[in-house]
């Protein structure tokens, strides 16, 4: 790629992981290769304009517990309430007294400090 930075929110696939990404990330968020190399690309990973949302909570097992079992999932909704996206990112079991601790963010990026 030339650096230039097409509309906003076009999107690509990441070509080690397949996952759907940004097309102006020179890191893909999901695996974490570097997309980009040379002039116009950072030397380091692409760091977020601001972060709009951030959340962290730990689920535990209690001690004495049957096993459960978890599924991770994250919606999408627009203004108007209508789902645009809704993604299963992990399921999982947790024995007694195990934890998980999960955490959702949402970096904003402006695609012309990428450049």
């Amino acid at each position: 790629m030339n650096g230039r930075v097409g509309a906003p929110g076009k999107t690509r696939t990441c070509p080690h992981c397949k996952t759907t990404i940004l097309e102006s990330a020179s890191v893909c968020p999901s695996c974490q290769h570097h997309l980009r190399f040379g002039p116009g690309a950072a030397d380091s990973r692409a760091q977020p304009t601001f972060s709009a949302l951030k959340i962290e909570g730990a689920i535990r097992n209690p001690e004495g517990a049957d096993a459960w079992e978890y599924s991770v999932v994250v919606s999408i909704r627009n203004d108007r309430g209508e789902e645009v996206a809704r993604k299963v990112v992990g399921v999982g079991a947790l024995d007694p007294r195990e934890t998980r601790t999960v955490t959702l963010s949402v970096d904003v990026f402006t695609p012309r400090a990428m450049r």
